[in-house]
């Protein structure tokens, strides 16, 4: 039998533990571009019917979507998040940010966001909820805080070939949710980030076995994510650019997912020097983004409200 692994407590972990692999992601995305029912999902996603059937019960198991009634005959039902599910907001405008700076826009669902506190399209930055400057991953020094210490590495074996028979428009996210939706590649950038940053450094504080380190770290290298030099690995700037999401994540398993300790993780901001906080603010007006600030704007059809 082989021996446990053990990894650094994180928060980022814990989140990814309950939305961390795509066909999850792809729901979260499908849920935010306002679909509810699972024929809708299926629609929407191109995912399997049994796909879609096992993450929307491990969502609602989590907490995160509860099953409503809509209809007594037949008996159907519709998805709708909860405040758990609404703190996912921020992350999911920094996926859709990322995506859009970084990603590749062929054949996407395109939309664009209008602030309705100032009325203008707005490209939602995350910054320092005290000095206001936006965050910067250079810009943050970090220290153990009091939830620290090892969590046993479980990792569920998922197949990477496609869970889709999608000939619908690919999705907002199609490039972030390959690497967040691979718990792998995420803790590799999570630990680049965190400066461990040669092969075994790596190795020790993901727990991932050394063919599936091997494989993620060319594969993130050939997308543009990290570089190596001399024999240890740096993020460039599109992979530096990832650091909101990380951001997101952490303050979500901070929130839902953090043990009576307290979090694993102090973050300060070097420009305040003071402990970071963020938030999501219009790029246009500068104010705080709340989920509901925001309208979409499908650029090719109609708008939808959140």
């Amino acid at each position: 039998m082989p021996k446990q692994k053990y990894i650094r407590t994180c928060s980022i972990c814990r989140a990814l533990d309950v939305i961390g692999d795509k066909p999850t992601l792809l729901l979260i995305e499908s849920y935010w571009l306002g679909t509810r029912r699972f024929s809708a999902f299926q629609e929407q996603t191109g995912l399997l019917k049994t796909v879609i059937s096992d993450r929307l019960k491990k969502l609602v198991e989590a907490g995160c979507f509860e099953k409503v009634l809509y209809s007594e005959r037949p008996k159907r039902y519709e998805y709708r998040g909860t405040e758990k599910f609404h703190d996912l907001y921020p992350l999911a405008l920094s996926m859709l940010r990322w995506e859009q700076d970084w990603g590749s826009t062929n054949g996407k669902i395109k939309v664009s966001l209008v602030h309705k506190s100032c009325g203008q399209t707005t490209h939602p930055h995350t910054v320092c909820q005290l000095c206001r400057v936006e965050v910067d991953a250079r810009d943050v020094a970090w220290s153990e805080g009091p939830g620290v210490g090892l969590m046993p590495a479980v990792y569920q074996r998922r197949r990477r070939t496609s869970s889709s028979t999608r000939e619908t428009p690919t999705p907002l996210f199609e490039e972030i949710i390959d690497i967040i939706g691979d718990r792998w590649s995420a803790l590799i950038i999570r630990s680049i980030f965190t400066n461990l940053n040669s092969y075994q450094d790596i190795c020790d504080d993901t727990g991932v076995a050394t063919n599936i380190l091997a494989e993620r770290l060319v594969e993130l290298i050939n997308n543009g994510i990290i570089k190596k030099q001399s024999s240890v690995y740096k993020l460039t700037a599109k992979g530096r650019a990832i650091y909101p999401i990380l951001l997101a994540l952490i303050s979500w398993g901070d929130k839902w997912h953090a043990t009576e300790d307290g979090p694993p993780l102090y973050l300060t901001h070097k420009p305040c020097n003071t402990p970071l906080k963020t938030s999501i603010a219009c790029s246009e007006c500068g104010e705080d983004i709340t989920m509901n600030d925001i309208e979409f704007k499908f650029v090719e059809t109609t708008a939808l409200s959140h």
